[in-house]
């Protein structure tokens, strides 16, 4: 275990890797084929409404490639569902539910570096986390080639467990602010969400661009920044082409953007205080095995259960085996009843920053979604192979859902974030 060097994962509270073999180091996604990605679906049902169909996608943007397939085949977003988004530098295969549309519809349509097709009918609509999990074959080049001999020890420690951080793209990959924005709806400071998500540059966008964002922090003109801001910028300019025809309405303009992507900002917030968590294990001195009384249990089997004083041994026993690992519960909306350590931790951190209790309630009210809050283990583990050719290293992996590829390639490079994008 030791210390990641970077600001940026300190910000996001990544602040920690497994173990302290030196990084290979190197670029990932040096094209998009270096990133590839498969979805495995859960069984569909066979016949329904729902026509469930594969997208294969080539750097496309999750979110710009569902727009794209609503506009061309006429209909809504809201009739369209996924069970988990991928990354846009990658070679992505996902799957998508679309309500009520015939198979010769999809089959007529036509995009550059995506394919669309159909497979099943399903008796319901996709939504996130209805998966078995991905695939992974991930290639990363330009590594220090000194350093690959740390190559099976890494992968040992990624067999035994590493830090179950939510990863650098679940805050963007481009431009990590979700958290701050998702902060700052929780809080009912909208007007800042706004300005934080347009007005932020981030230090890899161009010039034109970060001065165009500047502008708009200054003087929060909209029309001029809608005039300055490149057209690739799409969720920006929706929000700021809303500000110019009603001035001051922030809370409105929020609303221009996709609701998935809205509820993203806020579930930002609960990924935050999970890697803080985490990291905050590691500032008191416990590894990721180690329960200490209030931890939560989860058991392969999906039965959950609390440490205790009492039980800490047996726990123990447990954990060495492989057959539970511990657990924290982000906050929501619901209450938190016998908090432990960590979860006491996150609802300080949030309080802190001003977020009370009632706040994930009053967000689901706003953005008509539910803030629950869910459990999460704080343990990654992946029987991973890899092999090295010159000075390129590929893992072939298996992750279940929502756990996040980049999270395993951060163990191995130990390199700057930016290099993950």
């Amino acid at each position: 275990m030791m210390q990641s060097p970077y600001p940026l994962e300190h910000e996001l509270q990544m602040r920690y890797y497994g173990d302290d073999h030196p990084g290979i180091g190197g670029k990932l996604r040096s094209s998009p084929e270096d990133f590839v990605v498969e979805e495995i679906p859960k069984p569909f049902t066979g016949s329904g409404p729902y026509l469930i169909c594969t997208v294969t996608r080539r750097s496309w943007e999750h979110q710009h490639a569902i727009q794209e397939i609503a506009k061309r085949l006429g209909i809504s977003r809201k009739r369209i569902g996924w069970a988990g988004t991928k990354d846009r530098n990658a070679v992505a295969t996902h799957y998508i539910s679309l309500y009520k549309v015939e198979e010769d519809q999809v089959r007529a349509l036509s995009f550059k570096d995506m394919a669309v097709e159909p497979v099943n009918q399903h008796q319901f609509g996709l939504s996130l986390g209805d998966l078995e999990g991905n695939r992974f074959v991930i290639s990363i080049r330009g590594c220090e080639r000194e350093n690959l001999a740390s190559l099976p020890g890494i992968t040992e420690t990624v067999q035994a467990g590493i830090p179950n951080y939510f990863g650098l793209q679940r805050f963007g990959a481009q431009k990590p602010v979700t958290h701050r924005v998702g902060s700052a709806i929780l809080r009912g400071e909208y007007r800042e969400a706004v300005d934080i998500y347009i007005g932020d540059p981030f230090p890899n966008e161009d010039e034109e661009v970060k001065t165009a964002r500047a502008a708009f922090r200054e003087t929060g003109d909209a029309k001029e920044a809608l005039y300055a801001l490149p057209v690739r910028l799409g969720f920006e300019r929706a929000m700021l082409d809303y500000l110019s025809k009603h001035e001051g309405d922030h809370k409105g303009a929020l609303k221009a953007l996709p609701p998935k992507l809205l509820t993203m900002f806020v579930s930002a917030w609960q990924s935050y205080l999970f890697n803080a968590a985490i990291s905050d294990r590691f500032d008191r001195g416990l590894p990721l095995h180690e329960p200490e009384a209030g931890d939560t249990l989860v058991y392969l089997n999906g039965r959950s259960d609390r440490a205790t004083e009492k039980n800490l041994p047996t726990a123990r026993q447990h954990i060495k085996r492989g057959r539970a690992m511990i657990a924290a519960f982000m906050p929501g909306g619901s209450s938190i009843s016998n908090p432990g350590p960590m979860e006491e931790y996150m609802l300080r951190l949030s309080e802190e920053a001003g977020i009370g209790s009632g706040a994930f309630r009053e967000a689901a009210g706003y953005l008509e979604c539910a803030f629950d809050g869910s459990i999460r283990p704080i343990v990654l583990r992946t029987e991973i192979h890899a092999e090295t050719e010159s000075d390129t290293a590929r893992l072939t992996f298996t992750l279940p859902p929502g756990h996040y590829a980049t999270s395993v390639c951060r163990e191995f490079m130990k390199s700057d974030p930016i290099s993950l994008v």
